[in-house]
């Protein structure tokens, strides 16, 4: 007997990518219905700054090449979430700025408040490497940057590798 697992015609981990980045849509959504966020939640979300439907303003593109991550918490407006993303003004070294981005550019999603985080596959790029990202770009008056914790509860990591 191989212990080798067969070879799945059923795309699996795509489908789980796409259920997961809908809890994703569905917390922001609810954040947009309520107007604001409840309690001590914040957001850390990364994303692929280049990724398809992604729109954000040039000077962020250029700091961020590969990927970054923005907090949702104090200083934030007009956030609008449709089925396919999110929109949401946000500050940089004191200039605001509207980003537009795909919940399929989303990499990560993190709630320090409870310690509740989600990771999704990353892109690989053309080179085979995984790129890293840089820290939060926004400004969080008066917050220092809270580093989530990576002990492994309720972290949800999902990397399917695919035979080739």
């Amino acid at each position: 007997m191989s212990d080798q697992a067969p070879d799945s015609l059923i795309p699996y981990d795509e489908i789980v990518q796409e259920a997961l980045r809908a809890v994703v849509g569905r917390v922001l959504g609810e954040v947009e219905k309520a107007g604001g966020l409840p309690g001590e939640h914040h957001f850390y979300i990364t994303f692929k700054t280049q990724g398809q439907g992604v729109d954000i303003p040039r000077h962020l593109v250029e700091r961020f090449p590969d990927e970054m991550t923005i907090v949702i918490q104090n200083r934030y407006w007009d956030l609008k979430v449709n089925p396919d993303g999110f929109e949401v003004g946000l500050s940089f070294n004191q200039v605001p700025a509207k980003l537009i981005i795909p919940f399929a550019a989303v990499t990560g999603f993190v709630d320090p408040a409870v310690n509740f985080a989600l990771q999704f596959q990353a892109q690989i790029d053309d080179d085979g490497e995984d790129s890293g990202h840089g820290s939060a770009g926004n400004d969080v008056p008066g917050e220092p940057m809270v580093a989530p914790v990576d002990d492994g509860s309720n972290v949800v990591s999902v990397d399917f590798t695919r035979k080739k």
